[in-house]
């Protein structure tokens, strides 16, 4: 027996160790609300893929995004910390250099690394522009070798940069990004070489511009909301799409694919974007921070919900673990937690640790079924909710003098001086945070690398307004 499976190893290393790890597929929708989703019933969106692939897979009920706002979250996505943690204190902050990130861990342990999309680390604002080469925040740095992805959100007809290379695209964005995605994947596959990729969607960010086909299942909503649940319609398909492909390359069953958004849904569209919770996009009630998300392993995960609170931050304490990647590979101070026991071999009814958020000076922190916000940090002053009676946030229970709310005012507060600490840089080698050399939250129309192109870009519908605003100005 032992003889043969030398002769195994020696004639089929690369198969038998791809056996051995799975692939990994991180997908994030940008801006969609809890609420939004068929297995959800929502009055108007149909979404049958996400609807099948939550019923072949983990389907997250209390699931977080680690910021109500896109940057910090993408951050809390890479590094399992805390956004205020990692330099990203809003949109358009860029990413500490001197983070441990999960595509440096997976390329470190042999995986073909890829990002497809939104990227939002660089610290640019403004709509989404194909990122150069020499951009030192790049995907590249972060350990995501093959790249095709730009600063911001982006819609139909796309610009984007393959790892520098600026190209256009014809499409809905969604489904461009998968579509490349699988062709990187493909080539993974056929090398026996086991993958890592990310896919971010711009969809479905404003401004809007779904397809009519995609817009013609709302005809009785307003022209906003119309286009922005086509542009949703298009996203579930190129999930549909995704899932697909790994099918056909018979690689699904070892492939571990994550779905879910960035932060809550958006104000002013119609149906509402977060069903029954209250607030929205940048607020740290549930509407903000509680996000869909799905995980679908067929061989490793049986189907079934979870009420279990989980976010972002446990992604990729959660990887390390199921891919068994290098320990040392993520920081040493993590806000994130693995789901593999939880969730994966018994899951349990108490989360051992709590969920911490901060967000331009306003908190929050959930502990199992209690939820603590403040709308500014340091003022003591709480708002605390029994989210197993209230999950609306409807009654206040401050005052009850409960000895759990206590508790929670506690750990959030130390919690948040332990923020405070790190966005020092205490927990670098260097001991502090080191330059980034430019500035945070920088218009990339103020950059003259960018203004060469503004002949080209001026009538692109993503762009015209943009620059015609910034030639006014100057």
């Amino acid at each position: 027996m032992l003889y043969r499976l030398l002769l195994l190893l020696i004639a089929f290393p690369s198969a038998l160790l791809a056996a051995k790890q799975p692939n990994v597929v991180l997908v994030m929708a940008d801006d969609m609300g809890w609420g939004q989703t068929g297995y959800y019933d929502h009055p108007a969106l149909k979404t049958p893929h996400l609807d099948a692939m939550a019923k072949n897979g983990l389907r997250f009920d209390r699931f977080y995004a680690g910021a109500p706002n896109c940057s910090p979250t993408r951050a809390t996505v890479l590094t399992g910390r805390s956004n205020d943690r990692t330099g990203v204190l809003n949109h358009g902050y860029a990413l500490n250099l001197q983070e441990k990130t999960i595509g440096a861990a997976f390329r470190k342990a042999g995986y073909a690394t890829g990002h497809f999309g939104k990227w939002h680390l660089n610290g640019f604002t403004g709509p989404g522009a194909p990122i150069f080469k020499t951009d030192d925040h790049s995907p590249s740095a972060f350990g995501l070798d093959t790249w095709l992805s730009v600063t911001n959100f982006f819609d139909l007809n796309p610009i984007l940069s393959r790892n520098g290379k600026f190209e256009e695209h014809q499409g809905d964005s969604s489904e461009i990004i998968v579509e490349q995605a699988l062709k990187f994947i493909r080539g993974s596959a056929a090398k026996d070489t086991p993958f890592f990729t990310i896919i971010w969607y711009g969809t479905p960010h404003s401004p809007w511009m779904a397809s009519q086909n995609d817009q013609r299942p709302f005809p009785t909503l307003d022209a906003r909301s119309k286009k922005h649940y086509g542009e949703l319609v298009a996203m579930d398909r190129s999930i549909g799409a995704l899932r697909a492909g790994l099918r056909e390359l018979n690689i699904a069953d070892n492939t571990i694919l994550w779905f879910n958004g960035d932060n809550g849904g958006l104000s002013g569209i119609k149906p509402t974007t977060v069903a029954h919770l209250r607030g929205y996009k940048n607020s740290v009630y549930e509407g903000g921070l509680r996000v869909p998300a799905i995980l679908e392993w067929p061989t490793k995960i049986t189907p079934r919900i979870s009420a279990f609170p989980s976010c972002t931050m446990d992604i990729f304490p959660t990887l390390i673990e199921l891919a068994g990647l290098d320990a040392n590979s993520i920081s040493g101070l993590v806000d994130g937690i693995s789901l593999k026991g939880p969730l994966l071999d018994n899951e349990k009814i108490i989360r051992q640790s709590p969920i911490g958020f901060r967000h331009t000076n306003r908190g929050a922190m959930i502990y199992n079924n209690l939820k603590l916000v403040t709308q500014q940090i340091g003022s003591g002053k709480y708002e605390i909710y029994d989210l197993s009676k209230d999950p609306a946030e409807t009654k206040n229970l401050v005052g009850s003098k409960d000895l759990a709310h206590t508790e929670i005012i506690r750990l959030f507060e130390s919690w948040s001086a332990s923020v405070d600490r790190s966005a020092k840089g205490i927990d670098y080698p260097e001991g502090r945070v080191l330059p980034l050399g430019r500035k945070q939250q920088i218009s990339w129309l103020s950059l003259p690398q960018y203004q060469t192109y503004f002949p080209q870009w001026k009538n692109r519908p993503e762009f015209k307004p943009y620059i015609d605003r910034y030639q006014r100005q100057k």
